[in-house]
């Protein structure tokens, strides 16, 4: 299992007023919205995830990684005792993804894309 991209996610609540600061402020431009998610990126590829509230999970992620086999990455979490908080699942929106809860009560969505 690899790791593709790991961004940053935040959770925010009026999501047009977030996406304008960050993009006035640092130059970044909108690759993806959902309109309770959109991420912005720069022409470097650095993201950065702006979030309201999950569609379908109970609690929003701090941070996502992408990984090339996110059924490999699911177990070696479960494994490694780590609590899934989101089963993993095939979201609408063309990703299979997991969440768990690090030591700390950090939530990482991990995910892969169809």
């Amino acid at each position: 299992m690899t790791v593709l991209r790991v961004v940053p996610v935040h959770t925010v609540e009026d999501l047009q007023a977030a996406a304008a600061g960050y993009v006035a402020a640092l130059g970044l431009v909108e690759v993806m919205n959902h309109g309770w998610i959109v991420t912005l990126a720069g022409d470097d590829g650095h993201q950065v995830s702006l979030m309201t509230r999950d569609l379908t999970a109970a609690v929003n992620p701090t941070i996502s990684v992408e990984v090339d086999d996110v059924d490999a990455a699911y177990a070696s979490a479960v494994a490694a005792g780590l609590e899934i908080v989101h089963p993993l699942s095939d979201e609408e929106w063309g990703v299979r993804r997991f969440f768990f809860a690090d030591t700390s009560g950090n939530v990482v969505n991990v995910l892969s894309h169809a």
